[in-house]
């Protein structure tokens, strides 16, 4: 199931490696219709992250809502699942194939934590700031009046003015991720 209200997006599903996938598709759509592009890369790696761990230690299931949520200047994701045991840390040997998760969702966002839900699970959550110069869909759109320099037009010309991201940066930011699915 998914929801969308205009700064809020829920999706529910079991934390598998093909819908791990389609969760990342659908972060960067939103991102990409919320203008917030610049932050697809980082949120979709932190959720990539946070599903990669509920799939490989939750229990009793797999069950589990991730969460977007657009709060004053940041973008909040939170993924919520039905296991109440907190995740921690590790200290990955330099080898290691796994245990450095965390550590990246740390190193990559602006915060993040872990806290009990309700009886029987946790929400592990991390922060990215929004770019002020990116607006969300529809805060920003005003009808602009455009007359131009050709008087032939018998009427003035009305157009949803929409902030390009691409306004705002020196370069576009990549749309694929590094993670396969």
């Amino acid at each position: 199931m998914i929801t969308h209200p205009s700064r809020h997006c829920t999706v529910e599903l079991q934390a598998l490696p093909p819908r791990i996938g389609q969760v990342r598709r659908i972060v960067s759509a939103q991102l990409r219709y919320w203008h917030m592009d610049t932050l697809i890369d980082r949120a979709s790696l932190g959720v990539t992250e946070l599903l990669s761990n509920v799939h490989r230690h939750a229990q009793p299931d797999k069950t589990c809502t991730v969460e977007l949520e657009v709060l004053l200047d940041r973008l909040k994701v939170s993924v919520h699942d039905h296991d109440p045991r907190l995740p921690v840390v590790g200290d990955a040997a330099p080898l290691a194939t796994c245990g450095r998760g965390l550590a990246m969702v740390a190193a990559m966002s602006e915060s993040w934590g872990a806290l009990p839900d309700g009886e029987s699970g946790k929400v592990v959550w991390f922060t990215l700031p929004a770019s002020p110069a990116a607006p969300v869909a529809d805060w920003d759109h005003c009808p602009r009046i455009i007359t131009g320099e050709h008087a032939v037009h018998r009427f003035a010309e009305v157009t949803l003015v929409e902030h390009s991201v691409e306004e705002h940066r020196s370069e576009p930011a990549p749309a694929r991720s590094a993670v396969v699915g």
